[in-house]
């Protein structure tokens, strides 16, 4: 017994700077992938892709190798940018590895520049010939839109109570300090900010706006709760 247990530590101990390396090693390759998109080459993607692989991207499509290898072309003249890799976890079992990313993109838009920042889970197969990559999904991470400032009386005309349609819930809004708070059934008060004229949103919610309706007069009626591209009504009552 007291043998296994030695000879358990040993392997532990001598599989280490191996996990170490390979974790390295993943990371320089996925930096290699980020680094050839922007110049379109193609052969780094070929060398790490798998022949097997399904790569799920952020556009809510998903590809196999000879069709990511079609995309992998030199950005139009006026593009450009780059892509930081920063790994944020990672697990290796066998010959199997899973490396979870943040990639930081800066993208130069016609001399515009723009941030994105994107969480890429991949797994990887240990080949003959190195860690090729066998699966990807990409999800873009979503961030709050800039709000703008409305004026009191703006605010004001929101103010009210607001019933979920068809269900005994409701919302109670009120423009206080320059601000609108949204206070729902049994929760607590949110703070709402206005990304336009009758639409908001909560700090840190941003796949959810908040639409309010008017009818022909102008005068508010109620809101829509919107989900990507899914509506829940609240009707106003008060």
């Amino acid at each position: 017994m007291r043998k296994i247990i030695v000879v358990s530590a040993l392997a532990y101990i001598l599989a280490g700077p191996a996990l170490a390396d390979s974790r390295a090693l993943i990371t320089r390759q996925m930096q290699e992938l980020a680094d050839a998109i922007a110049a379109g080459h193609a052969e780094v993607w070929d060398k790490y892709l798998d022949a097997g692989v399904i790569y799920a991207e952020e556009d809510d499509s998903y590809k196999g190798k000879a069709e990511m290898l079609k995309e992998i072309v030199p950005l139009p003249k006026g593009l450009g940018g780059t892509i930081r890799v920063d790994l944020l976890s990672y697990h290796e079992d066998g010959d199997v590895a899973v490396a979870l990313c943040r990639q930081v993109e800066t993208e130069n838009y016609f001399a515009q520049t723009l941030h994105a920042n994107y969480l890429t889970n991949t797994t990887w197969r240990k080949r003959a010939d190195g860690w090729k990559l066998i699966a990807a999904q990409v999800l873009a991470e979503k961030t709050d839109p800039p709000a703008i400032s409305l004026a009191a009386s703006a605010l004001a005309q929101y103010a009210g109570t607001y019933r979920l349609k068809g269900a005994d819930k409701t919302y109670t809004i009120a423009s206080e300090n320059g601000a609108l708070t949204a206070t729902r059934t049994g929760r607590k008060p949110i703070t709402w900010n206005a990304e336009a004229s009758d639409v908001f949103y909560a700090a840190g919610d941003p796949r959810i706006r908040d639409i309010f309706q008017r009818d022909a007069q102008g005068r508010v009626t109620g809101f829509v709760e919107r989900r990507e591209s899914w509506d829940i009504v609240w009707e106003k009552i008060a």
